[in-house]
């Protein structure tokens, strides 16, 4: 009976674990305008209390629901004037160094951003360098893709941005 515990449990821990994230903030004159860590040329930016990167929160939602270790709110609450104006890329190491902490490697990162203006094609490839840099991965294993909402709701009146990612971890070397 131990020696089946132990199998199940092994072979648990060896499974790959999938994540889901998502974030939204809206859109205000006057802000930079920061997405993947890079700074696009805008008259608006994302209106939150860190820089608002809705896709590196996205990304960090992915990662730590993979892992089971809660939320971006649990880690960095945004009532905490320690994380007032902080660069999510900051919260994305702190995450990266959670997930290993725990044994867990990043498998990949998908992620899609919804934004119907500024357009951020140009600049998708050097968010995935950004990301892979952070976390120490190659940047082959992390997505980021951009689409528009067709000018329905919110999003497709320019009033905000959001972004979806999922992330496999395994505690597997990759």
């Amino acid at each position: 009976m131990i020696k089946k515990r132990q199998a199940e449990h092994d072979l648990q821990n060896s499974l790959p674990r999938v994540g889901i994230g998502y974030d939204v903030h809206r859109l205000a004159e006057g802000r930079k305008f920061i997405l993947g860590g890079v700074r696009i040329p805008s008259k608006i930016g994302l209106l939150g209390h860190s820089d608002a990167d809705v896709l590196l929160h996205a990304i960090c939602d992915a990662l730590l629901g993979a892992a089971s270790l809660g939320d971006i709110g649990k880690h960095f609450p945004p009532n905490n004037r320690k994380y007032k104006g902080i660069s999510s890329l900051v919260l994305l190491k702190q995450v990266g160094l959670l997930i290993a902490a725990k044994g867990y490697t990043v498998g990949n990162i998908d992620a899609t951003v919804i934004l119907q203006s500024p357009k951020i094609g140009a600049y998708t490839e050097k968010m995935q360098k950004k990301i892979a840099h952070v976390l120490h991965l190659h940047s082959g294993r992390i997505s980021v893709k951009a689409t528009t909402n067709e000018r329905l709701g919110a999003l497709g009146r320019t009033e905000g941005a959001a972004a979806f990612a999922v992330a496999v971890v395994s505690t597997w070397p990759v």
